[in-house]
């Protein structure tokens, strides 16, 4: 991929528009009685607008995120490819702890808000909306601007900041990252790392049904 795409101004608006935007849902949370779900998504699809809107200005178009014209359709076509084959390797591991009597259930279980109406809202933010402005930040912003110093550290740098930045972190936090900055860095469009990060939430947080 280009290793030029994000400058350092592009980087550090964006930060300021993230943290602005943090504290802003961190201060509606705590002053009014509003569902914080509903907040958080309000407040992710802000940096959508904003983190896209900036990109355009800067750039007139989104190829600085790997979203230029023609990139879109292939990357969601290579998204599911990814998806797939994650998919089939997570299947894999989780018949390998079977066989060792470990539940892998157990270990990926979310607790689902109980009222329909919650639910749903977490699945639409938690599976949507948030996958999607933190693959626009955390790849196409921040592994795009430090990519122009390696692969290693564009990874390494990027993922920290995506496992530290969660609220509840772990294993599965730190495979996710690194699964989506490798496709960001092999197939060069973000919507590939959107789509896997898409369907890997919204297959986790079924499974918790189970």
């Amino acid at each position: 991929m280009e290793t030029d795409r994000i400058t350092i101004r592009i980087c550090c608006i964006s930060l300021i528009l993230i943290l602005v935007c943090e504290i802003s849902g961190a201060f509606i949370i705590a002053k009014t009685s509003l569902k914080p779900m509903i907040v958080l998504g309000f407040i992710r699809f802000m940096e959508i607008l904003l983190l896209l809107l900036l990109c355009y200005v800067e750039n007139r178009d989104f190829s600085c995120l790997g979203m230029g014209e023609g990139q879109i359709l292939p990357g969601l076509k290579k998204g599911i490819v990814w998806s797939l084959v994650f998919a089939g390797v997570v299947i894999i591991v989780f018949i390998i702890l079977w066989i060792f009597n470990l539940n892998p259930l157990k270990m990926l279980h979310i607790r689902l808000p109980e009222d329909t109406f919650e639910c749903i809202v977490f699945f639409i933010v938690g599976g949507f909306i948030g996958p999607v402005a933190e693959e626009i930040f955390f790849r196409g912003i921040l592994y795009g601007f430090f990519r122009k110093w390696g692969v290693f550290p564009a990874l390494g740098l990027s993922s920290l900041f995506f496992v530290l930045l969660h609220s509840s972190f772990g294993l599965t936090q730190v495979v996710g990252s690194i699964v989506f900055a490798l496709a960001y860095e092999i197939e060069g469009k973000l919507m590939v790392p959107v789509v896997i990060h898409v369907t890997g939430n919204t297959a986790l947080f079924s499974l918790s049904f189970i």
